[in-house]
């Protein structure tokens, strides 16, 4: 429980993977403002770890990094909890990895999520693709660490039943969402250290 509670304090330091959408107004539960209001002080973030769902996915992901590991022996699979990387240029860019890759010289992230699918729209942002507020947290995780590749491996579960899938990225293929992203939480952060509240950021339609 210590060791949590450290974790927290210093990931309160800088901009982790689930802060990346709210940045760039992605987030379907916190807007940059309340954010950047989290970071300077002026509010607690909500404590959702006791949440039925949010204790489902802490518990089950240990089960699937090592079907991970099991599914894809080409994998080397490495797993430190509690463990913060930081971006080596600017530290305040932070990742706690779900697992690291190794896939012979090239180093990866593994991202693990757990969904409940509720109804046809929600098939939709997983149909060849995963949600956007994932995706943000996977351009993140790939600036924090300066790895080559991530895979992030969806357990989703709709009624009786579940379907688990795989996807993969590149980061050469993501080139231009890292540097956007990169330049959001760059001006992000300024608002930050300068105590100036940022303007709202609204999603692109």
């Amino acid at each position: 429980m210590e060791a949590r509670q450290d974790w927290l304090d210093r990931r309160r330091a800088g901009i982790g993977a689930s802060d990346a959408a709210s940045v760039i107004g992605l987030s379907p539960y916190r807007s940059n403002v309340q954010l950047w209001r989290e970071k300077t002080g002026r509010e607690a973030g909500k404590d959702i770890s006791g949440l039925p769902y949010v204790q489902y996915g802490i518990q089950a992901e240990e089960h699937l990094r090592n079907l991970f590991a099991l599914d894809y022996p080409q994998y080397s699979v490495k797993y430190t909890p509690y463990e913060i990387i930081k971006n080596s240029e600017h530290p305040f860019i932070l990742a706690t990895l779900d697992g690291e890759l190794l896939d012979g010289e090239r180093h990866g992230v593994l991202e693990i999520k757990t969904s409940t699918i509720l109804n046809p729209a929600q098939w939709q942002q997983w149909k060849g693709r995963i949600p956007d507020h994932y995706y943000a947290q996977v351009c993140h995780q790939l600036l924090a660490t300066g790895y080559e590749f991530s895979v992030l491996k969806a357990q989703l579960k709709y009624g009786d039943g579940a379907s688990v899938r795989h996807y993969f990225f590149e980061r050469e293929a993501m080139a231009d969402d890292l540097v956007y992203l990169l330049n959001a939480e760059l001006d992000f952060w300024k608002y930050v250290t300068d105590d100036v509240e940022p303007p709202l950021v609204l999603p692109a339609i």
